[in-house]
């Protein structure tokens, strides 16, 4: 089995770089999420050392036996300013041997990136899908819609029945707090366990950041669209997890 994606994250701030790696951990449980922040004697700045470590440790670098490339992971890095940019730059220069071709730096925002980058992951994916992820996530906050129009869903539905057509179902979120980060997390996690395109509200529901942008709260509508081998089963699956209320004990109205 392919070892997923690891990622470090490197920010002037040890509490910073620790609290988003903290974040993304329990977005994306299945991945290894290394940090570097700070300086050893407790002030702002970054670490060669450090993110050398860091580095190695998300790799399994320094925590493998005799045949280490067998159980290397792939790692994406993302930084929080130039400065800790140009840092981790430096490090790259001098990675060891066998890591050479696996540490790819992300231009990604730095708790957004992380975020969307993790759950992306966390799915399988490779290092560059993994990248990507990171870095759209700096296209996809822009003005909040507080009106919550949705855009109208790319997919057309049909009324004929066919195995890979599209699926659609409408369902009413059950928790107050709606699709915060976690249950956004859960969603997107969710979506990439199945071969379908799916939107909600027409945006991306594999994308957690995209998710969350729709601001859904207890008591929206959402309408849940799927295309592709397995759409009818990840519809069922989603609407399942938004009647549920992600373990927040609410009740949701499905049609």
């Amino acid at each position: 089995m392919t070892n997923l994606v690891s990622l470090v994250l490197v920010s002037h701030s040890e509490q910073l770089a620790q609290g988003a790696a903290e974040l993304a951990g329990q977005m994306a449980p299945k991945v290894r999420i290394e940090y570097a922040g700070g300086l050893e004697d407790g002030s702002l700045g970054t670490s060669f050392d450090d993110i050398s470590a860091a580095i190695e440790a998300a790799a399994g670098f320094s925590d493998t036996d005799d045949d280490e490339t067998q159980s290397l992971h792939e790692v994406v890095v993302i930084c929080d300013l130039g400065s800790a940019i140009l840092s981790t730059e430096s490090v790259l220069e001098f990675l060891p041997e066998e890591l050479v071709g696996k540490v790819t730096l992300a231009d990604a925002p730095f708790v957004e990136g992380a975020i969307a980058a993790a759950v992306t992951a966390n799915s399988g994916a490779s290092a560059a899908d993994v990248t990507k992820a990171g870095e759209d996530a700096a296209n996809i906050f822009g003005n909040v819609d507080k009106a919550k129009q949705a855009p109208k869903p790319t997919f057309e539905p049909s009324l004929e029945t066919k195995s890979n057509g599209p699926v659609t179902a409408q369902v009413t979120v059950a928790n107050e707090l709606g699709l915060h980060a976690r249950p956004a997390a859960v969603l997107a996690r969710l979506v990439a366990e199945y071969s379908a395109e799916v939107e909600i509200n027409g945006i991306n529901g594999a994308s957690v950041l995209e998710i969350m942008k729709l601001g859904a709260v207890g008591g929206d509508n959402l309408s849940i669209t799927a295309k592709g081998a397995q759409a009818a089963e990840v519809v069922a699956a989603v609407v399942d997890a938004i009647t549920q209320g992600f373990g927040e004990l609410a009740t949701a109205q499905v049609s």
